[in-house]
């Protein structure tokens, strides 16, 4: 998250280790030491000859990192880098068209739902006794449209995003990167994906009010500071939850929704795809 990476790493399980009662000195081990060895690496414990990699922090009790050397340079000062930015070159492959309302219509007989799980990577398969979306009882509309170029949009239903209006979409969506949305009705779904495209990549809400986050560096990554995209990201999440959403993180748990890899049913450009069979189970269409 955008917003974690501004609050701390490392140096803030090293505050609450210490906090706890673990010796300093058994917390810096673990966290200096003991990577260093497991992974033999070649930095890390500023040996003779060792490239001088190192942080400088205000107090061994919450850790504030002060300045961060890098092979013997600071290239960081009380929380800015000093590393200039490199303009962004990268192609970014956006090139579906923009959609319409009714290309969202759902077009299926099977009675199957992802339930997506708090903080878990898995779901799991639910099956329905109606097929369709059932705000009610948090049954809402996922879809996957391929961002690459103009393609069949691949729709299904899951649990627990606790939606109760609107919509949220991503293009950040493990490993393809297609444009992943769930809303409560294909009006919001559809203004949700067409902000995400017209941006070429992003992560947007339609609710209370339209918002975007736009990622243009091949639809993942911000050309913004650091700060801002955090600042940016922290309020698009409040913004889920305002709609309903319960998941701690909203859209973390939905980038990962068409990761098929990943057990145990998962919803990609193609269909809806079971994890134990390892098999589609649904086409897009």
């Amino acid at each position: 998250h955008p917003d974690s990476l501004v609050e701390g790493h490392i140096n803030q399980l090293c505050a609450r280790a210490v906090a706890k009662g673990i010796d300093v000195f058994k917390v810096l081990q673990a966290a200096c030491v003991n990577p260093v060895g497991h992974y033999k690496l070649k930095v890390g414990l500023l040996r003779q000859n060792d490239f001088a990699d190192f942080i400088v922090v205000k107090d061994l009790k919450n850790f504030e990192v002060i300045q961060t050397y890098i092979n013997g340079q600071l290239v960081a000062e009380n929380g800015k880098t000093l590393i200039k930015s490199a303009t962004a070159t990268a192609i970014n492959n956006f090139d579906c068209s923009k959609k319409k309302t009714e290309d969202f219509k759902t077009t299926t007989d099977h009675l199957f739902a992802i339930e997506a799980l708090d903080g878990q990577l898995i779901t799991n398969k639910l099956t329905l006794t109606s097929a369709g979306p059932d705000i009610e009882n948090d049954i809402l509309k996922i879809v996957v449209v391929n961002r690459y170029k103009d393609a069949p949009i691949a729709t299904a239903f899951i649990k627990n995003f606790g939606l109760k209006k609107g919509a949220i979409a991503s293009s950040v969506a493990h490993d393809s990167h297609n444009i992943v949305v769930v809303g409560v009705n294909d009006e919001s779904i559809c203004k949700a994906v067409n902000l995400v495209i017209e941006n070429k990549g992003g992560v947007s809400c339609v609710g209370n009010q339209e918002m975007i986050l736009p990622l243009p560096v091949a639809g993942l990554m911000s050309t913004e500071e650091g700060y801002e995209v955090a600042k940016k990201y922290s309020a698009i999440d409040k913004a889920a939850k305002e709609l309903g959403s319960k998941l701690s993180a909203p859209y973390m748990t939905l980038s990962f929704m068409a990761l098929l890899v990943i057990p145990h049913l998962k919803l990609s450009d193609l269909g809806l795809f079971d994890g134990d069979e390892f098999k589609f189970i649904t086409q897009a269409s």
